[in-house]
């Protein structure tokens, strides 16, 4: 008996696919979730820099999205996707466009008024080429059709998926292992919670910092220095990337995590730490309430050590509250897509233009 033929599209993903970013683990994760439900999936290699990218990386990028085969149903980052509304223009006439949005690009930290404005108008101009887009968080999508001009109709929502995982046991030895996970950008906000732990002094507790330091010319080196500053090289270890073995053990090893992110168009750490039971100290910031619910975490304002700093004292004194915390946690975890879930929502969205 013939098999039925395999649907296809085509992914299209800016730099290294096997990056160990959360818009990367969502992108390969996905992908390998739709192969499972029966499609083909062409990966296309789009070249780096982006969203800066070079004349000749952009030029390449064009050449090879353009060589797809017409009527192809083709999947863009968003990475590369908000800095390339020309060839956008030109690919829609070819395929059915659809722009896969992690977060605003303009929204990044540490970029200047100009370059916040430029990516914002490219980002408009592309959104507007797309025949429909595809967010990771109901934050980012009220976010797209508030400022971005995307019509509500046009978008879907497919939150990353969770991995079930271990209860985190919590340490034994008398100090507080606080994990933190996420790339040495000024957006994740290592110097707010630096600045945060450094009134902390007087408890007893341990930071490890997991993170590609690599991303950023900048943040590492001034990572480095606050560290220097406080007093904390002692008490803050810095892993730079690691493996998935290796992000685990770190899970399982701590008793609280914390990150204090200016913006997130998900926060997959966060998502993983609630696996984990881990209560959680983080941020309101932008998708991140959607993604940590009350009774799982304390989310404080952004970019302000002081209420940071309570938060974690609080939750680091307090064990019963810490036990609640955790409890909150697995339940939330619970209320969490697979990633099988989200392969299936995800492949439920591209069947509409096979």
């Amino acid at each position: 008996m013939d098999q039925p033929k395999r649907k296809r599209i085509a992914f299209a993903v800016p730099g290294d696919i096997t990056t160990p970013t959360g818009g990367y683990i969502y992108d390969r994760r996905i992908m390998a979730g739709l192969e499972r439900e029966g499609w083909h999936v062409d990966l296309i290699t789009l070249g780096d820099g982006f969203p800066w990218p070079s004349a000749q990386v952009r030029a390449c990028a064009q050449d090879r999205l353009l060589s797809l085969e017409p009527g192809l149903p083709l999947v863009v980052d968003g990475l590369a996707f908000a800095v390339m509304p020309e060839i956008a223009a030109r690919l829609s006439e070819r395929h059915p466009l659809i722009a896969l949005v992690h977060h605003p690009l303009a929204l990044e930290s540490g970029l200047t008024a100009l370059q916040a404005e430029a990516l914002k108008v490219s980002e408009v101009a592309a959104l507007s080429c797309a025949r429909h887009v595809i967010v990771t968080s109901p934050a980012t999508a009220k976010g797209l059709t508030r400022d971005f001009g995307v019509k509500a109709g046009a978008i879907d929502i497919v939150c990353p998926g969770t991995d079930r995982a271990q209860l985190a046991p919590g340490s034994q030895d008398g100090t507080m292992r606080l994990l933190s996970v996420g790339s040495i950008v000024p957006r994740k906000g290592f110097d707010v919670l630096v600045a945060a732990l450094a009134t902390l002094t007087d408890l007893t507790w341990h930071l490890t910092i997991a993170g590609d330091r690599t991303r950023d010319a900048q943040a590492p080196v001034q990572l480095d220095r606050d560290l220097k500053r406080f007093g904390l090289t002692e008490r803050v270890e810095l892993l730079g990337a690691v493996s998935s073995e290796v992000l685990e053990s770190l899970y399982l090893g701590a008793d609280l995590f914390v990150l204090a992110s200016r913006f997130e168009g998900y926060g997959m750490a966060y998502a993983e730490a609630l696996a984990h039971g881990l209560p959680v100290v983080g941020t309101t910031a932008g998708a991140i309430p959607d993604t940590v619910p009350r009774g799982a975490g304390v989310l404080v304002a952004p970019d302000d050590p002081v209420p940071l700093a309570i938060a974690l004292r609080q939750i680091m004194t307090d064990a019963v509250f810490r036990q609640q915390l955790s409890k909150g946690a697995l339940q939330a975890a619970q209320d969490q897509p697979t990633w099988s879930d989200s392969a299936k929502k995800f492949a439920q969205v591209l069947d509409t233009f096979v």
